[in-house]
């Protein structure tokens, strides 16, 4: 190559992802082996012939289209795109492969491979920038503009925190033993009580004063007659938020760690005194003494603070939507309990149902709200009138606190969303019976559906009658996916995105539709498919792969892509309520460079793929 053209190609590359992290000796050496080649329009490159050599090509000037074997497409690349990734494997399969056409003049430079891999032996930090399966880049680039610091003690998980230490006891046994066994033999405050394999029951010393010494009870009698029965516990992977949350709802100071039925610790209000204060912990617990709408309200500025911290502080998106979530319950909780004081008990049975992102886990600052009332089957008509007026009181309430009113009215202030569990059934089984557009948008709505406050019973009967009546209907799971795919990522990335065509938003992606809406369908198809008992979307694709419906490539793909996207997200709002502005999902493509573009293009080639074998393992047509 002449050495006049090697400073022109020096300073394109070096403003491309990766290459403006190489160092500059080593990106002037692997610049002075690039060779440049010119593709008129409909001309093919041939990206792998055995025994040649294989390349990394950008894209100069000019723009090119990928298309896979059997002709779909791929993606579609413009000037400072990068494509040739896959054959940077070691192990080539040409079945996975596709070829690259030119769909206008285009000029490209082409690095070696040979040359690529020098750079990786003189610098190995290199080769994740690089690395030719999607799921690695993405996850690079999470590590390197998210890291996984230290963030603080209620983004651990509770296993992280809680005691291994935990005395634990048979129903059957006095309770001078079981004294003997806390304090002397385990040196700990509290037993977990089982009889036989069932954990029926917990004790603590406190228990221990007010209820044996204090009332003068004899010793030598069963455990079981002072217990607490039924205690709350929690899952070692939960958040220490939530165990604080759940603490701080029911005023107890032990909770059990649960394992597959076996208690493997204990989380205490020590373990959280003793560490780091936390905002979140205590704005839940404000919200929870707030005598008034009007006062609730003024913690708004709060919530967002906790938000934009936790997007700075780069903590994990699935964590963030789990942190806002835990504070839009606790502002849900006590507004029916303001409600339930102003209006008296409630005259029957009932469930607060929360849907969408609520149910999900995955509230951000964008969360609007989507709500029910599942009312016992023995409910009046004038039982019906107290609970609407305890609906308008709660989501007002909730509008007041910026959470806004669902646009579609997909809220338990609509007297259709305020039924009994039985009309609630009769809903689900119409909607997967006849999965028309309207009953399609009201059943992809109430899909995801989670009870804060209430009878729970309610929401496991209902996701029962879902799971059977989808069981049944061999056509409903078909209908979803022609429903979830009509909308395509933007394969076609030049320059700029795929834009809004109309609106305040002309020039605009919206990461919404095009992303994340997308990908929420997919898990939700997969969820139901292996019958998932869980809403959260990572946490369906899970399932779906540790049921065989997902292969491990697939999961930890579609799971690198949601991460990074929802990432993205999370620091767009963040810029805007900096500026002052109403955070939004439409995102100016000037506004990012060939770093963020190259991995969202990763990630929408990811839910492209997904959405293809979606339609083939669930017979869409």
């Amino acid at each position: 190559m002449s050495e006049s053209l090697l400073p022109n190609i020096i300073q394109f590359i070096s403003q491309i992802d990766p290459f403006d992290k190489v160092p500059k000796p080593a990106l002037r050496e692997l610049a002075s082996q690039v060779q440049i080649t010119y593709l008129s329009k409909g001309e093919e490159i041939a990206l792998f012939v055995e025994g040649e050599e294989k390349f990394l090509y950008i894209v100069r000037t000019g723009s090119m289209e990928q298309r896979k074997a059997d002709g779909v497409l791929r993606a579609r690349l413009g000037q400072e795109d990068l494509f040739g990734f896959t054959f940077l494997e070691t192990e080539i399969n040409t079945d996975d492969g596709y070829k690259a056409i030119a769909i206008e003049p285009s000029l490209l430079y082409l690095i070696p491979h040979s040359a690529l891999q020098q750079l990786f032996k003189s610098s190995p930090e290199s080769a994740e920038y690089f690395a030719s399966k999607a799921q690695v880049r993405l996850k690079s680039a999470l590590d390197v503009v998210w890291s996984d610091k230290e963030k603080g003690l209620f983004i651990k998980r509770v296993k992280e925190v809680g005691s291994g230490r935990v005395a634990v006891v048979q129903a059957n046994q006095s309770i001078q033993a079981v004294a003997h066994e806390m304090r002397i033999v385990q040196r700990t405050s509290c037993a977990v009580i089982y009889d036989g394999d069932k954990l029926v029951g917990l004790i603590t010393d406190r228990d221990m004063t007010k209820r044996v010494i204090a009332l003068g009870a004899s010793i030598d009698q069963p455990v079981s007659t002072v217990m607490t029965y039924s205690p709350l516990t929690i899952s070692p992977d939960d958040l220490v938020l939530h165990a604080a949350s759940v603490m701080m709802q029911f005023n107890i100071r032990n909770l059990p760690i649960v394992e597959d039925n076996k208690v493997i610790g204990l989380l205490t209000t020590s373990h959280l005194v003793q560490n780091h204060r936390v905002q979140a912990i205590f704005l839940i617990e404000k919200i929870k003494y707030a005598n008034s709408v009007n006062a609730l309200s003024e913690f708004t500025a709060e919530r967002q603070a906790i938000f934009e911290a936790l997007v700075e502080g780069k903590v994990a998106p699935e964590i963030t939507g789990q942190v806002m979530t835990l504070i839009m319950d606790s502002y849900t909780r006590r507004l029916i309990q303001i409600a339930i004081d102003k209006l008296g008990p409630p005259p029957c049975e009932f469930s607060w149902i929360v849907a969408g992102s609520h149910a999900r886990n995955e509230v951000h600052m964008l969360s609007d709200q989507d709500n029910a009332i599942v009312l016992a089957d023995d409910a009046t008509d004038s039982d019906k009138i107290y609970f609407k007026h305890l609906a308008n009181i709660v989501c007002n309430g909730l509008a007041s606190c910026d959470y806004p009113l669902c646009s579609g009215n997909f809220m338990a202030t609509n007297p259709k969303w305020l039924q009994p569990v039985a009309v609630w059934k009769e809903y689900y089984k119409k909607w997967v019976a006849t999965p028309e557009y309207e009953r399609l948008l009201n059943i992809s709505v109430f899909l995801e559906i989670r009870s804060v406050y209430g009878n729970n019973e309610f929401e496991t009967t209902l996701r029962d009658a879902l799971h059977a009546n989808i069981q049944s209907n061999r056509q409903f799971l078909p209908s979803l996916v022609r429903d979830a795919v009509t909308t395509h990522p933007p394969l076609g990335i030049f320059n700029s995105l795929v834009l809004e065509k109309s609106g305040q938003n002309t020039k605009t992606l919206n990461i919404k539709k095009y992303a994340i809406t997308l990908i929420i369908d997919l898990a939700r198809i997969y969820g139901l498919a292996v019958e998932s008992d869980v809403s959260a979307t990572d946490q369906r694709f899970r399932d779906a792969y540790e049921k065989g419906q997902l292969t491990e490539d697939a999961y930890k793909n579609i799971i690198g892509a949601y991460d990074f996207i929802l990432s993205f997200r999370f620091s767009h709002q963040l810029e805007a309520l900096k500026r002052g502005e109403e955070p939004n999902n439409h995102i100016d493509p000037n506004s990012f460079g060939s770093f963020e573009r190259g991995h969202l293009k990763d990630a929408f080639r990811i839910i492209a793929e997904l959405q293809e074998s979606v339609k083939l393992k669930f017979g869409a047509r």
